[in-house]
């Protein structure tokens, strides 16, 4: 998909939230209006480098099967956190959550990760308050690990990606099986691999240091959705 011309015309160049991907220009998009018209989903995960490849994962997968990922991410500093997090799982029909960083952080002092079972706790809560609004999935690298780091979760499978983007896209299409769209491994990693290669770009205009950022997580949003919406049958 290689493009000519100047600098602004290069592949995964942002213009002002607007991407240009090689996609047809009708395909280019504003943030702010995709991101209301589409369910959306609720993407509990770690915001660390070493989650990166899975991270863009998920945006691609999630996108593909025609959902807009939604995360805490969005909420502005000041917000009241808890709340907003709340509001957050009950605006969106799906949530999935990734339980395999729930190690030690070894940065002191040491302790846990508690925010995604936290999360899923809410998660899990909404669901049983309003049966039928909500669907929650476990995600994790390891199979049965989930049964001793969480043990009340007993009776529910989690889905094992094995830490591997292509893990992430099987088992997201093993529990999106009802969404009208239904992409390949094939063409989610298709979409991911351009996220990789446009990541630094976006990340650059964004003046962005780390890829969890709002504005970055935004901005890839829009791009892996112009991917898709091109790509894919609507």
């Amino acid at each position: 998909m290689p493009g000519t011309g100047d600098q602004e015309d290069l592949p995964g160049v942002l213009r002002q939230r607007k991407v240009l991907l090689n996609v047809p220009h009708q395909a280019v998009v504003d943030h702010n209006s995709i991101i209301p018209r589409l369910p959306g989903a609720f993407l509990n995960i770690p915001y660390d480098l070493p989650f990166q490849n899975l991270y863009l994962a998920y945006i691609a997968g999630i996108t593909a099967f025609g959902l807009t990922p939604r995360a805490t991410l969005e909420i502005p500093g000041g917000a009241r956190r808890l709340d907003r997090i709340f509001d957050l799982i009950k605006s969106c029909p799906y949530s999935f959550h990734d339980l395999s960083r729930v190690e030690l952080d070894v940065r002191r002092p040491a302790t846990p990760r508690f925010n995604m079972p936290f999360e899923l706790g809410l998660a899990v809560a909404w669901d049983k308050l309003n049966a039928g609004r909500h669907v929650w999935f476990v995600l994790e690298a390891k199979s049965r690990r989930v049964h001793k780091s969480l043990s009340d979760l007993g009776g529910t499978d989690a889905y094992i990606h094995g830490g591997k983007p292509q893990g992430v896209f099987r088992e997201l299409g093993n529990a999106l099986v009802r969404t009208e769209r239904q992409p390949t491994v094939q063409q989610m990693t298709a979409i991911y691999k351009r996220l990789f290669e446009v990541l630094p770009e976006i990340k650059r205009r964004a003046g962005a240091q780390s890829p969890f950022e709002a504005r970055v997580f935004a901005d890839l949003i829009v791009t892996s959705r112009a991917l898709a919406d091109n790509s894919l049958p609507r």
